[in-house]
């Protein structure tokens, strides 16, 4: 692994993840593979952006994405954000057209998510790194592992967390999440394949907005400052 840039908050609760089996043999892999030539997304500094801009004591809400993006100059560790200067994606365009009907919110010029990052939703992808150009190519390595105890930290805090769960595989990987105490929010994903399947008009930003208010929880700022 590169140096790990990740939150203090996460360091020791992490541990047993970064000192496992599991971990050896992702590691190894992506060794090879970088000796091998390939070029992998995100930057290693990277890898964890999610973890470092997002302490575990201020995750308000989780929204799971599954990949990085395997285009050049795309992927910066964030689920369906992108780097500044960068065209939005698909998905990320029906977020905000999403946004924009459910809180008014106008669509930004950019695909850029820090800002939200930076208020406690923790954007977090399945899988953390992807061979450029090859979509999903490092699934199955660990990752999967290593991000399902992120989701169990985060499904143990005592604060009420709100999971925004889009498409299929978000739902899956997160079934396990205390309903109970956390809000658990389901739509179809926002693909172009799939947004008109229930996730255009789901109103989840008003919905998480209006339950964390309700726990006396400050509500996210969705609008996304100029870059």
């Amino acid at each position: 692994m590169p140096d790990i840039q990740l939150h203090e908050s996460w360091k020791v609760p992490l541990l047993p993840e970064f000192q496992s089996e599991y971990m050896a043999g992702l590691r190894a892999f992506l060794v090879s593979e970088k000796a091998a030539g390939k070029q992998i997304y995100p930057k290693g500094k990277e890898w964890f952006r999610a973890l470092d801009l997002t302490p575990l004591d201020q995750v308000r809400v989780v929204i799971l994405g599954q990949d990085p993006y395997h285009g050049p100059g795309q992927a910066h560790g964030l689920c369906f954000s992108v780097q500044p200067g960068v065209r939005p994606p698909p998905s990320l365009v029906n977020i905000y057209k999403e946004l924009q009907t459910d809180l008014g919110i106008p669509r930004p010029n950019h695909g850029f998510l820090e800002h939200w990052a930076q208020q406690g939703v923790l954007l977090l992808n399945s899988v953390l790194t992807v061979e450029m150009a090859k979509a999903a190519s490092h699934q199955k390595k660990g990752w999967e592992q290593f991000t399902d105890a992120v989701i169990r930290l985060v499904n143990a805090k005592d604060a009420p967390v709100v999971f925004m769960l889009w498409g299929a595989y978000a739902q899956k990987k997160a079934a396990f999440v205390d309903a109970n105490k956390h809000l658990v929010l389901t739509a179809a994903h926002p693909s172009p394949l799939s947004a008109h399947n229930g996730f255009l008009g789901c109103r989840h930003f008003s919905q998480c907005n209006a339950f964390l208010e309700s726990k006396g929880i400050a509500p996210i700022d969705w609008a996304l400052p100029s870059v």
